[in-house]
Formats: C-alpha cells, sequence, structure tokens
C-alpha cells in the first residue's frame, strides 16, 4: 500500500512539473508576441509620424513660396540653355574661322618652301648681267630647276609624267595632234607640257602630239 501511495505522489510531482513548464512557455510565446506586435506597431507608428512630418512640412510651403521656388527653378534653367547657346555659338565662329584659315594659309608651307628657289632665280639674275659665258648661267638655272624639282617630288608627292616613247594613255595625255608612224600601238612623239600628279591624282595632263600605227 505505501508502496503505491509513493508511486501516485511521484505522478503527482510529474504532473505538477509538466503543468508548470507548460505554463513558462506559454508565458514565454506571450511575452515574444507582445514584444512583436510592440515593434511593430511602434515601426507603423513611426511611419506614419514621417509622413505626417512630410506631409506638414509641404503643407507649410504657401502657394506663392511655392511659385517663387518654380520661377527660381526656371530661371536657373533659363540660364543654363543660355550659357549652351552661348558655347555653342562660340564653337560655331571658331571653327568658321579655322576653315577660313586653312583656305586662306593652306599654301603658306608650299610657298615658303619657293622661296629658297625664288632667292636662286634672283641671284642668277644678278649674275647674269656681268656674265659673259652663257653655259654658266644655264648651268646655274639647271641647279635651280633640280633643286626645285627634288623638293616637289619628296616633301609634296608632285610627280611629273610624260616623255617622248611613252604609250599613249588618254587618262594622263591630252592629245592636241596626231600622226601616222612605223609603231604598234599609239605612242608619244613629242611631249609640249609635261603632266603632273599629286600622290595618284592628276592636276594637269600632258599636252602630247601621238603618233599611231600606218593603216
Amino acid at each position: 500500500m505505501k508502496h503505491e501511495k509513493h508511486e501516485k505522489t511521484e505522478e503527482k510531482v510529474n504532473e505538477s512539473e509538466q503543468k508548470t513548464e507548460q505554463t513558462a512557455e506559454t508565458k514565454a510565446e506571450e511575452a515574444s508576441s507582445q514584444e512583436s506586435t510592440a515593434s511593430e506597431n511602434k515601426a507603423d507608428s513611426d511611419s506614419k509620424e514621417g509622413a505626417k512630418a512630410d506631409s506638414e512640412e509641404k503643407k507649410e510651403k504657401t502657394p506663392e513660396e511655392r511659385i517663387a521656388e518654380l520661377e527660381k527653378e526656371n530661371a536657373d534653367l533659363k540660364d543654363q540653355l543660355l550659357r549652351r547657346a552661348a558655347d555653342f555659338d562660340n564653337y560655331r565662329k571658331r571653327m568658321m574661322q579655322e576653315k577660313q584659315d586653312a583656305f586662306d594659309y593652306g599654301n603658306a608651307n608650299l610657298l615658303k618652301d619657293l622661296l629658297d628657289s625664288l632667292d636662286n632665280f634672283d641671284r642668277t639674275l644678278d649674275a647674269a648681267k656681268d656674265a659673259k659665258d652663257a653655259k654658266s648661267i644655264a648651268d646655274g638655272i639647271r641647279m635651280i630647276n633640280k633643286s626645285l624639282v627634288s623638293m616637289l617630288e619628296n616633301k609634296y608627292n608632285l610627280v611629273a609624267f610624260g616623255k617622248e616613247g611613252d604609250d599613249f594613255d588618254p587618262d594622263l595625255h591630252e592629245a592636241i595632234g596626231m600622226q601616222q608612224g612605223d609603231v604598234k600601238k599609239e605612242q608619244l612623239a613629242a611631249v609640249y607640257l609635261k603632266g603632273y600628279k599629286l600622290k595618284e591624282k592628276v592636276i594637269r595632263h600632258a599636252k602630247v602630239m601621238v603618233v599611231k600605227p600606218a593603216e
């Protein structure tokens, strides 16, 4: 009997402990739920207060103040537009001036290089006044011509073409006369004026007499 009473007593103690644990867990869950709800309520309250503050700030501006603010923004935009228009106009004028300068002074380097040849011609003419030997004058002119041609070819890619015996090419030569001869195809019988190319572009056709095969 004593043993049965002891077992019942232990069962009651266990049941009491279980109830106590359940009660503690329930209280902890309720406390956690209350904290979460309080946090949500606080965040919601802060959000509402922020929105309310923004709304109050907006409400604080009177129509006159808002108009003044918009007028200031409009003035700033207008000032930026005028500045950009002025910058573009200055750029356009600068480009036009540079283009005009390129047109006016584009040949300055070439003319500067020709000055040496002009100076040499002046010296040759001065020497010719007292010269008794025509050959020395001719040699001086020949040297000037050689120097000038070399400068134009090497520095400016100006190439002369057209000499007797070359095949006739209508893209290069301008025939000012034609005759028959003992040839297999049309050739240059005489060159009256040399032709010139600037790089690959013909800037003057050679004026030539053409000899063609006899019929």
